[in-house]
């Protein structure tokens, strides 16, 4: 399953709810868009050392920006952006998962419900 920045952030924050979600699935992947938007929420660098170690310590699997995603993704700010909001970072993490074939895992299911090919579980703080 691939999972959403929010659903990590909130994770990263001690919710239970969202490790919970984590530690049920046994194929945990991250999106290279997902890791950079965590590094940019760090206030500092032993937040940036906490992410880091958070998603090597559960063996998360880092899915990088290929052409093929690049190339969906502008698909779908094409089509979607105006309608739905649909933002970059969201088009790409989308793409990601779409490629991969993996259900992506979201709080935020507004700018992803508008894809037809995604499969969503989503999560509830």
């Amino acid at each position: 399953m691939l999972f959403d920045t929010d659903v990590i952030i909130w994770a990263l924050r001690g919710n239970a709810k969202a490790a919970q979600q984590i530690d049920r699935q046994a194929d945990l992947q991250v999106s290279a868009v997902s890791y950079m938007e965590l590094l940019k929420c760090a206030r500092d660098k032993a937040d940036q050392k906490n992410i880091k170690n958070f998603l090597h310590d559960l063996s998360f699997t880092f899915l990088p920006v290929t052409q093929d995603i690049s190339h969906r993704a502008v698909m779908y700010m094409e089509a979607f952006a105006l309608s739905s909001g649909m933002e970059l970072a969201d088009a790409l993490i989308a793409a990601t998962a779409a490629e991969h074939a993996q259900e992506l895992c979201t709080a935020n299911n507004r700018h992803y419900r508008v894809i037809s090919e995604l499969t969503l579980s989503i999560f509830r703080p």
